[in-house]
């Protein structure tokens, strides 16, 4: 198995909001809630200093304010705009049990469930109905299959296996 990420990128830096200091960003999670339990978290490639958090509130559907301790002005925050923001794995958050990081997904074999190889997963896109796994074929062909309990049965992170039961068309 190979190793997993240790730092998920939670969100960039897109503006700065008030003169006290504090920071709008863009989540790039589904859960955005989870800003609020958040104690800290890095910018950049930078893994030595930690930002800590003071407080995070929604501002809209789409983004959260951020209060850093111990930057209070605006001028302290004008820096970090446009910076992508990553937290470890200590600061993710608990995944249910049918719950999986798209990073420990991504590079796993895909196969239906009689055990012919379909591909490796490369990506998976994001979508309001549901998510759709992208799997790239041997001979380079792309194949989109969407993330149901129907179709995808049997998500298997340590043998890092994903098994598929496709419907007439979706592997032609």
């Amino acid at each position: 198995m190979t190793d997993k990420l240790e730092y998920f990128k939670l969100g960039k830096i897109v503006t700065t909001r008030g003169l006290k200091g504090e920071i709008k960003i863009y989540p790039h999670t589904d859960k955005i809630d989870r800003f609020k339990d958040l104690e800290y978290f890095f910018i950049g490639n930078d893994r030595e200093k930690k930002y800590l958090v003071e407080r995070a509130v929604t501002a809209s559907n789409n983004s959260i304010v951020v209060k850093l301790k111990g930057y209070d002005t605006i001028e302290s925050v004008q820096a970090l705009i446009g910076k992508f923001i990553f937290v470890d794995r200590e600061m993710s958050y608990q995944l249910d049990e049918d719950e999986f990081f798209i990073a420990d997904m991504i590079g796993m074999d895909v196969e239906t469930i009689e055990g012919q190889k379909i591909g490796k997963l490369v990506d998976v896109l994001q979508y309001a109905a549901n998510d759709v796994y992208v799997v790239k074929g041997e001979d380079s062909k792309e194949y989109l299959i969407p993330a149901t309990y129907e179709i995808v049965p049997d998500i298997d992170t340590e043998n890092r296996l994903m098994k598929i039961k496709p419907i007439p068309g979706l592997l032609d």
